[in-house]
């Protein structure tokens, strides 16, 4: 069951590449793409793919780059982060969900509610003002900033061995999901708020990479085909950030696999605070402007 399920996410991937290049090629012919930024966009792609598949998520990092160095519009920000790494994303979930065991019923469940959130959640976001989008960033943002600092004071459940849910922790669990895949196209990554939820429901550490990794790739997929669609992601960025953020998680995954990653998830705390409180000015000047 479990290679099947890694067989339908190759099959949804190249899907999504197929639509993606196809508007990429598209805008190529009518000469809306500038490549000039190429080489930055893939150092950045390389850079928060290699932690994203140490577990730190790429999503609160790369929205912190784009909005802080201005290489985007704020209102494309949640489209681009789902466009550029739902492959990366792709490949860890083939390595992880390959190598640590879970149970499959749990496993497919969890990816299953989370893609059915993201799909809703992307037509929601993709039609959202500048303004509205921010807000909602710098909100999400600071929900990424709480989670990652009770898991830095041990605040958050440190998790049980468990490598199944059944019954009430099992809807519990979908609930989660579901909710956390509607946020992830609003630019908060499912990695923390997922492992928060697997530990609290007594799941061993380990089955948390398999889960979260796989109901992102899924989710992702789903909701970047929607955003291409849209039109709503700089079209500039995804190319540089799948072909190297790809090589940032095989690097993570088979030659690193492990960092003293605690004083760096410190400074990222810092830098999705501040990036939200950014959003949130930055929204408060449109309303000024309209007044």
């Amino acid at each position: 069951m479990v290679k099947i399920l890694l067989v339908l996410l190759i099959v949804f991937a190249l899907y999504f590449l197929g639509v993606f290049l196809k508007d990429y090629t598209y805008r190529v012919k009518n000469k809306s793409v500038d490549n000039k930024k190429f080489f930055s966009f893939a150092v950045i792609g390389f850079i928060v793919n290699f932690f994203d598949a140490l577990g730190i998520g790429s999503f609160a990092i790369l929205t912190a780059i784009l909005k802080n160095f201005k290489l985007t519009e704020d209102r494309t920000i949640p489209g681009t982060l789902n466009v550029a790494c739902a492959i990366p994303v792709v490949v860890e979930a083939l390595i992880f969900v390959n190598v640590i065991k879970v149970d499959t019923f749990t496993l497919i469940s969890m990816i299953i509610a989370a893609t059915i959130g993201a799909v809703f959640g992307a037509g929601f976001v993709s039609k959202l003002d500048e303004k509205k989008v921010e807000v909602g960033m710098g909100a999400a943002l600071l929900a990424v900033a709480f989670i990652m600092f009770a898991g830095q004071i041990n605040l958050m459940p440190s998790g049980g061995d468990a490598t199944s849910l059944t019954g009430t922790k099992l809807i519990i669990g979908l609930v989660g999901n579901f909710i956390f895949g509607a946020f992830m196209t609003l630019g908060i990554g499912i990695y923390a708020p997922c492992m928060a939820l697997v530990f609290a429901l007594g799941m061993s550490p380990r089955v948390a990479f398999p889960v979260m990794m796989g109901s992102c790739a899924f989710l992702q997929i789903a909701a970047s085909v929607k955003f291409v669609k849209e039109g709503a992601y700089d079209v500039r960025i995804p190319i540089p950030v799948i072909i190297f953020g790809s090589i940032g998680v095989l690097i993570a995954a088979y030659i690193v696999k492990e960092l003293p990653l605690s004083t760096l998830k410190w400074v990222v705390m810092i830098v999705i605070i501040y990036t939200s409180i950014v959003m949130f000015k930055s929204a408060a000047k449109k309303n000024g402007k309209k007044a």
